[in-house]
């Protein structure tokens, strides 16, 4: 699974040289080879971030940039904006600012795939480095935010437990998603893949998760000139995170354990239970 929420398993369409096709060209062969939709895909990260990777991927291809260039300058906007939150204290500007470079970076960490799909390029190296600054954004930021409140003494003591316990909850939830779809993927096929998933994506569905949208959450950082109203909207999307956390813990462990695997695969494995 990607940033954006999307699962790798679309065939990687025929690379072709970048310089012989038009950005056009390469928009239209780029959206006719999307890969589907996760069920569970909410609004802002399926219908508005995936379609600004797309022209940010059109554009990198022709530019001949790597997925891992690409992974690289998502890494660059998204830290960039954590670590304004350490530095200066809370403000309208500072909020505005860093609320445009997270959505840059996200909107580059949806393209570095798309790149790797237009190039042929796909690669274990290529999603290990993407799952990696993923995972160390989503624990940093929050804890960046505690930092910078604290430093600047801007809300009660107290208030900060609420990005420490996002920092964790953040974390946790991120190793469930990547590694529920690993160990779907050894049951070939029994359990479905997140893509698999029965029933098609909806609105309704894509709208009741959008609290734990990555993207909502980098929005709600246009607040930040408000403290009290910003600290409001994060402690609600922490707590819409949490409680999505335990949900999906309960339907991902009740998935996994209806698997019975194949005794002679268990025994050369060692390690199924």
């Amino acid at each position: 699974m990607t940033g954006d929420g999307y699962t790798e398993s679309a065939a990687t369409p025929a690379a072709r040289p970048a310089s012989r096709e038009s950005y056009a060209q390469v928009l239209h062969r780029l959206a006719a080879a999307q890969k589907p939709a996760a069920r569970s895909a909410p609004a802002y990260s399926r219908f508005v971030n995936r379609r600004i990777g797309r022209y940010i991927a059109a554009w990198a291809y022709r530019a001949g940039l790597s997925p891992n260039a690409v992974t690289g300058i998502s890494a660059i906007w998204t830290f960039t904006a954590i670590a304004l939150l350490i530095v200066f204290p809370p403000s309208w500007i500072l909020g505005i600012v860093i609320a445009l470079l997270l959505l840059i970076g996200y909107a580059f960490d949806s393209a570095d795939g798309q790149v790797s799909r237009l190039q042929g390029t796909s690669s274990p190296a290529g999603e290990w480095l993407d799952h990696m600054v993923d995972a160390t954004k989503v624990s940093t930021m929050p804890l960046a935010l505690a930092i910078g409140f604290y430093r600047f003494d801007v809300v009660p003591t107290a208030w900060l437990l609420v990005p420490i316990g996002f920092a964790i909850v953040s974390a946790v939830l991120f190793f469930g998603m990547i590694l529920t779809e690993q160990l779907r993927r050894r049951t070939a096929g029994a359990v479905p893949l997140a893509a698999e998933q029965p029933g098609r994506p909806s609105w309704l569905r894509a709208l009741a998760v959008l609290p734990m949208d990555y993207g909502v959450l980098c929005l709600s950082f246009v607040l930040l000139g408000a403290v009290p109203v910003f600290v409001v909207i994060y402690t609600l999307i922490a707590a819409a995170t949490t409680a999505f956390l335990l949900l999906a813990a309960v339907k991902w462990f009740r998935e996994l354990r209806s698997w019975t695997p194949d005794p002679s695969a268990a025994s050369e494995k060692g390690d199924l239970r």
